[in-house]
């Protein structure tokens, strides 16, 4: 139904607003209302990591055998009634279970909204597709850290549950909408250019196959998710170390998200790096180097610095592992973008768990956490090499 697509970008875009809200602030949250230090949070992203690899590999196979639009209304019915138990409760047990909650049940949506724009495209209109809405919740991503902190000083139980709770309604009736209107419209088949499923021909011209540069990818998407959870979660022991107030740390702390936007950006238009491993390297080295810099470092600059090449190695690595999935496709869309997403929570859990274990064991030395993660992040750059040389 590619007349709709326009309303899926929409629903991605403010997907990403109402889970940036929640997802990142809610550690502000718990450090202010339960006084949740960088080990807590540490804990609490690492459970909610753990849940979403198994929720992310379930749910993209919901979303292949019962309906994309099916997916979303029930992700969005599930989403917005998380927010609300969330906003209602005050202990740190209901927290908890609200974010398990809400995990298990947001994965109903990434992967059903990922096949829903590249359904029933060419590859040419795969590659179009997959970059504009890596750009449109990128965009919505920065954005929504960006005023976030100013939300948060505000009223920080709106900006957290009641405002998401809101965009998760509307977004609701907009998939209802969607439904009633994708069985009013008959689809015309698209004719030319190459299936999907084929990969593109510069695929065949290197030296390991198509299906090794989307295993590569999966294997490196988890540990960028391994920096940016393990960042996102001590962002209220970053900021209070610089001396930043929520609203600072939102204008400041953001520059990575645009930096990401920037290179969602590049890669959409330029394809010169399908298929190159040194791209996929030269974005793992940044990764590794600019996580160290950016949670060791004690100037302001230093720490956007390091932004801008964090954006950078998450922003080539996401984008591998999304453009292969769709671009290799072996199996259904929906249920490869259901294993991208598992890979992502994979690294949501071991990066923050790595950094809480360390923490709990070592409480004085603080910058062991930083360096136990780090050493994790090498291993996966180990790896990757290594998965390249093999014949």
């Amino acid at each position: 139904m590619r007349s709709l697509k326009g309303f899926y970008f929409v629903l991605a875009a403010l997907n990403t607003f109402a889970t940036t809200w929640f997802g990142n602030y809610l550690f502000f949250f718990l450090r202010d209302q339960f006084g949740f230090g960088n080990r807590q949070n540490l804990w609490v992203s690492a459970l909610y990591g753990f849940v979403y690899v198994f929720a992310a590999w379930q749910c993209g196979k919901f979303a292949q055998r019962r309906g994309f639009l099916t997916s979303l209304k029930v992700g969005f019915t599930g989403l917005m009634i998380m927010m609300i138990i969330g906003a209602l409760l005050d202990t740190k047990l209901g927290m908890l279970l609200t974010l398990i909650g809400y995990t298990s049940v947001l994965l109903f949506i990434w992967p059903a909204l990922e096949a829903l724009v590249s359904e029933n495209e060419t590859q040419i209109g795969v590659q179009h597709n997959v970059g504009l809405y890596n750009c449109t919740w990128a965009a919505a991503a920065a954005a929504a850290y960006f005023t976030g902190g100013k939300l948060y000083d505000w009223n920080g139980r709106a900006a957290v549950f009641w405002i998401p709770a809101a965009i998760f309604a509307f977004e609701l009736a907009m998939a209802l909408w969607l439904s009633a209107k994708r069985k009013s419209i008959a689809e015309a088949p698209v004719a030319g250019d190459v299936p999907v499923g084929h990969p593109e021909e510069a695929a065949f011209h290197q030296p390991v196959s198509p299906k090794t540069f989307l295993i590569m990818a999966w294997l490196a998407n988890p540990f960028a998710y391994v920096a940016i959870n393990t960042v996102i979660a001590v962002m209220p022991g970053i900021g209070e170390k610089l001396h930043l107030s929520p609203t600072r740390v939102g204008l400041f702390c953001s520059a990575w998200m645009f930096a990401r936007l920037g290179t969602f950006a590049l890669l959409w238009q330029w394809r010169g790096w399908h298929y190159r491993f040194r791209w996929l390297l030269t974005a793992f080295i940044c990764l590794i180097g600019s996580f160290m810099a950016l949670l060791l470092a004690h100037e302001l600059w230093l720490v956007i610095l390091a932004q801008i090449f964090l954006g950078f190695g998450t922003g080539l690595i996401y984008y591998s592992s999304l453009f292969y999935s769709m671009d290799v496709g072996e199996e259904s869309q929906a249920e490869h973008g259901g294993f991208h997403e598992a890979a992502i929570g994979i690294g949501v859990f071991a990066g923050p768990a790595v950094g809480a274990a360390t923490l709990q064991f070592s409480p004085l030395h603080s910058s062991n956490g930083v360096f136990a993660v780090s050493i994790l992040l090498l291993c996966g750059l180990g790896a990757l090499i290594a998965l390249r040389l093999k014949k």
